[in-house]
C-alpha cells in the first residue's frame, strides 16, 4: 500500500501511524496501546516529524482563516474526554508543539505519552474533517522526502 521506493523506517512508520489512527477512532484500546508501543521502537524523531506535518495540514484544512485559542481548547477538550484519552500534559505539547509555541522550561513528557497524545490529537483531527488519515500520511512522509532531497544554497 505505502510506495516502495520509501525507506523501511518511513513504511513501518506510515502502517503503524495508520494501524493506530484506526484503533483510536474505533475505541480499540489494546490495538492501540500495541501500535503506540511499535511507534516507540521507531526512530522517535522520524515519527514525530511525520506526526507532525500530517497536524499542521490538518488544523490548516479545518482552520484555513486561522487558529484561535477557542479552537485549540476544543481540541484538547474533546481528546481530554474522548474513548482513548490521553496525558493532559502531553497533549498540551503535542499542540503547542505543532504550533510551534513549545515552552523549552516545560517538563518533558515520555516517549510514548507524547507519541500517545499526539495519535489521539490526529485521530480527532482526521474525525472532525471526516477524512481518512492514508494521504496525509503519504504527503507528510512525501514532504520530508522532498525536504531532505532539496539542495540547500
Amino acid at each position: 500500500m505505502w510506495p516502495t521506493h520509501w525507506p523501511t523506517i518511513a513504511r513501518e512508520i506510515a502502517r503503524v501511524t495508520e494501524t493506530a489512527l484506526s484503533a483510536a477512532r474505533t475505541g480499540d484500546l489494546p490495538s492501540f496501546a500495541d501500535a503506540v508501543s511499535d511507534l516507540v521502537e521507531l526512530p522517535y524523531e522520524q515519527v514525530t516529524a511525520v506526526h507532525a506535518g500530517m497536524m499542521r495540514e490538518l488544523l490548516e484544512e479545518l482552520h484555513p482563516d486561522g487558529l484561535a485559542g477557542e479552537d485549540v481548547q476544543a481540541v484538547f477538550e474533546r481528546c481530554a474526554r474522548g474513548a482513548v484519552q490521553a496525558a493532559p500534559d502531553a497533549l498540551v505539547a503535542v499542540l503547542t508543539g505543532a504550533l510551534g509555541v513549545t515552552d523549552p522550561e516545560a517538563p518533558k513528557a515520555r516517549p510514548e505519552q507524547y507519541l500517545s497524545a499526539g495519535l489521539v490529537v490526529l485521530a480527532d483531527l482526521a474525525a472532525t474533517r471526516k477524512v481518512e488519515p492514508g494521504p496525509y500520511v503519504r504527503r507528510a512522509i512525501g514532504e520530508i522526502e522532498r525536504a531532505e532531497t532539496v539542495e540547500m544554497p
